[in-house]
């Protein structure tokens, strides 16, 4: 880490990290050619990379691959990760404020106290997701697939869970009274005693 990553907080930037021989930011650079429809583009390929503290804030990473990368503490502050794989990833305190996941696939990614205030989840999968101490507040995740994932902890103020399957769900001392939830679903059914 250089004096220019203490200066900003600890956050790595895409010009300064490197995967599979290549430069963050020339992947990502290849990744907006590949959305805008260039035949000189390529989908970002971030398979278990290491993107621990990158800045990634406000990128547009729809569609990117980024199945177990390493995002522990990422700033992916209002990014578009719209139907990205982000499956088995690690995202432990990531800031996912704001950032666009609509149809993303984070089954069993680690979100353990990640901030998702005002996300946008609609039909994303978070089957088996670990989300304990997570803010949620404001999210929507209308239509998610949540089976079995672990919100043990959460921030769920008016978070929205209209029309998911809370099956096998852990709500274990989250306060649930401001959340939109499923016609007819009991808290007591879901937590874990």
């Amino acid at each position: 880490m250089g004096i220019l990553d203490v200066l900003r907080g600890g956050l790595r930037t895409p010009g300064g990290i490197r995967h599979g021989g290549r430069r963050l930011a020339e992947i990502l650079a290849a990744h907006e050619r590949f959305l805008r429809g260039d035949d000189t583009g390529a989908r970002a390929e971030l398979g278990g990379a290491d993107l621990s503290r990158a800045d990634l804030r406000k990128a547009n990473l729809a569609y990117a691959n980024f199945q177990g990368a390493k995002l522990e503490g990422a700033n992916l502050h209002e990014a578009k990760l719209a139907s990205a794989d982000l499956s088995q990833a690690n995202l432990r305190r990531a800031d996912l404020r704001k950032a666009d996941l609509t149809e993303a696939h984070l089954a069993g990614a680690d979100l353990t106290e990640a901030l998702l205030g005002g996300a946008e989840a609609f039909r994303a999968d978070l089957r088996g997701a670990k989300l304990r101490g997570a803010d949620l507040g404001a999210t929507n995740l209308r239509c998610a697939e949540v089976r079995g994932a672990d919100f043990s902890g959460a921030k769920m103020q008016t978070t929205i869970l209209r029309e998911a399957n809370l099956e096998g769900v852990d709500f274990s001392g989250v306060d649930l009274s401001t959340a939109l939830l499923p016609k007819g679903y009991r808290q007591a059914k879901a937590a874990k005693g």
